[in-house]
């Protein structure tokens, strides 16, 4: 299954990111799994916890794909004066 994620900014950390998408309870138990080398970045191992992930990468993690793709940006989601 893959899952698409938006990113609204330029960019989400990894640990962030996969709390985000619900595939690990916490923030503890991210960087458990980074550290247990769990967790693939455009088919790498990635090691790094607070990796800052950015649109058009791919996560892969438990067999669970995520596609980060771009959203509108955070000013853009401010109400008009």
């Amino acid at each position: 299954m893959t899952i698409v994620f938006v990113i609204r900014g330029e960019f989400i950390q990894l640990d962030h990111l996969l709390k985000a998408t619900g595939l690990v309870a916490s923030g503890g138990a991210a960087h458990a799994e980074v550290d247990l080398g769990r967790v693939e970045v455009d088919g790498k191992v990635e090691s790094r916890k607070r990796a800052k992930l950015r649109p058009g990468q791919r996560v892969t993690y438990a067999g669970q794909v995520v596609d980060l793709c771009a959203g509108a940006p955070a000013s853009a989601l401010a109400p008009p004066d």
